[in-house]
């Protein structure tokens, strides 16, 4: 039997917003998630991972094409996989999962992201730290346990930064964090071209590039040349291409991103992420990997145990050290506030604030072992294994069930305690998966596909014998009418906010935007320009590069400083409109 009407709207009303739809007064056009993903994958661990392909011994070819296929795959998963379930739904992954599988399967979800999110955030930290130890002149850290205390020190006293403002300063960070996208994209793209010119040198005896297949002989003699750290043959285009599209496995065929993309207005908004994925692990992980090989040649270092703290210093100057510190710091506080939600929902007891704090104390023991920054490609393709399974279920749920005539939401209309299909595909799903890895019979990087397929038709099968392919009239009735009034009490809310910020354009805020934009972009990528093409001798390189060191780290002071202002001003008219709004 139904609920009657007032008592279904003050369910709704007295229910946390997560729980609901996203109503579409909150939706986003298109710049939103452009930016929000160049962002986001713009981040530290690009320097790891791009001298991680050069220590493995990618051929240039391999990379400039295996990672274009890749991330072309990455993109079109986020867009046909992830974005129309976001859309459809207007639910975040771990809400959907909760009404689909329910509290146990829900629980086990959060233990794991948890783990993932933590792991990834010390990462970040340690990042951090070995640029902040250049500073303190302390040693490298080349082994995978920390070798010096005063290294120890300094990655819990970054780590104790991080958790103290993923515990009570989240917002402001976040609002810092979008506008550091613009310069990390520029600062990553000239730190390679500022190194080109001292690669070619080695190998053509000039520092100027004169067309694409000289910078091909460049590249492809120094930097990826198809041969690993220890000599041998390395990868190839296939363990490239397994790599681009595996890194954020869990982000799309794990739907995790369900979270960020129920906000968009239409499903091609899914392409946005080609931000993310053509510059921060296209552009991004090519130009880390000649920073990297440039910097192992001049410091005569492993580029396996380089850290990302002197390559940025060697190719960016003290630009750089700012590069690594705001890039893993601003990672890091999102991840770690990703794994204090997750472990709040598991320990329903304690405040959000003492789940990040508690998370936080585990992550900053975590950050003080380098294994685990130098472990990021496996790290981030095993973890997308872990989480994969999951988004099959949920992908068989919602888009196979109604097809097949079975009933979407089954195991809650049966009001099932635990839905036994959707813990045994995770677990059969993991095993299969691992043993694959185990027997060796596909590259880890492919893991995730068979796994997926697997998931989804594991889930299928088990459901139907539990009662997924029975109806529930009554049930389905009640879900009706409660995204109906849903609809009505979005309507109401519509009604009562702001639907349109109000854009600042004021003669000041022009200014300010003009000055951040030529001073903090334009200027670094004219003075890189200088360095790569109009340095026609050793001489006239390193004064040129001299010149971009020294010009850089004013031109990102005066960045930061500005974007920040225009960005509070910008904040400020919106308000201040918006309490006049109230008025009248």
């Amino acid at each position: 039997m139904t609920s009657s009407t007032p008592d279904v709207d003050r369910h709704i009303a007295g229910m946390n917003k997560e729980q609901l739809p996203v109503p579409r007064h909150k939706l986003h056009k298109w710049p939103h998630f452009a930016g929000l993903y160049a962002a986001e994958h713009v981040a530290a661990t690009e320097f790891v991972i791009g001298a991680t392909f050069v220590a493995l011994g990618a051929g240039i070819w391999d990379i400039l094409i295996g990672l274009l296929i890749g991330n072309a795959l990455a993109v079109l998963s986020f867009w046909l996989i992830t974005t129309p379930i976001a859309i459809e739904t207007r639910l975040s992954l771990f809400t959907y999962l909760h009404r689909i599988a329910g509290d146990s399967m829900a629980s086990l979800y959060n233990w794991a992201n948890v783990i993932i999110f933590s792991v990834i955030s010390a990462a970040m930290i340690t990042v951090s730290a070995t640029a902040v130890r250049i500073l303190f002149d302390i040693p490298p850290q080349a082994q995978p346990y920390p070798t010096d205390p005063a290294f120890i020190v300094l990655a819990l006293a970054v780590a104790g930064i991080v958790v103290l403002v993923a515990v009570y300063g989240f917002n402001a960070l976040t609002e810092f964090a979008s506008i550091c996208a613009p310069w990390l994209m520029v600062m990553f793209t000239a730190g390679g071209m500022v190194l080109l010119p001292e690669l070619a040198e080695s190998v053509t005896g000039a520092t100027t590039l004169g067309d694409f297949s000289t910078f091909i002989d460049v590249a492809g003699s120094t930097v990826f040349t198809g041969v690993n750290a220890q000599g041998e043959s390395g990868i190839g285009i296939w363990e490239v291409i397994g790599f681009a599209w595996a890194a954020n496995t869990f982000s799309h065929f794990g739907l995790i991103d369900m979270a960020l993309l129920r906000y968009a207005k239409k499903k091609r908004y899914g392409l946005t992420t080609s931000t993310g994925m053509m510059f921060g692990h296209y552009v991004a992980w090519i130009s880390a990997g000649l920073m990297g090989a440039a910097t192992a040649a001049v410091t005569q270092t492993s580029i396996e145990v380089l850290e990302p703290g002197e390559v940025a210093w060697h190719a960016l100057g003290a630009s750089g050290f700012v590069i690594v510190v705001v890039a893993g710091w601003t990672t890091a506080n999102s991840n770690l506030y990703r794994a204090g939600l997750a472990a709040q929902a598991v320990l329903p007891r304690i405040s959000r604030n003492k789940a990040t704090l508690l998370v936080g104390l585990c992550v900053a023991v975590i950050s003080c072992f380098p294994f685990v920054y130098r472990s990021m490609l496996p790290l981030l393709t095993y973890a997308g294994l872990l989480l994969v399974p999951v988004g099959g279920i949920i992908f068989a749920e919602h888009h196979l069930f109604p097809r097949l005539g079975f009933s979407r939401y089954w195991a809650r209309y049966k009001g099932l305690a635990h839905n036994v299909p959707a813990l045994a595909t995770w677990a059969l799903s993991l095993v299969f998966g691992f043993s694959l890895d185990a027997l060796d019979l596909i590259p880890f990087y492919y893991l995730f596909v068979p796994t997926w397929c697997l998931s989804i038709a594991l889930y299928t099968l088990l459901a139907k014998r539990y009662g997924a392919a029975e109806r529930y009239p009554e049930a389905e009735e009640t879900e009706r009418v409660f995204q109906e009034r849903v609809q009505v009490f979005h309507a109401e809310q519509a009604e009562e906010e702001t639907q349109e910020p109000v854009k600042d354009t004021s003669v000041l805020s022009k200014v300010i935007k003009a000055i951040w934009m030529v001073v903090g972009l334009l200027v670094p990528c004219v003075l890189a320009w200088r360095v790569l093409f109009y340095s026609p001798d050793l001489a006239s390189y390193y004064l040129n590069r001299e010149w971009f060191y020294d010009i850089t780290i004013w031109c990102t002071l005066i960045y930061f400083v500005f974007a920040y202002w225009g960005l509070k001003r910008a904040k400020a008219s919106y308000q201040t409109r918006k309490a006049h709004t109230a008025l009248t």
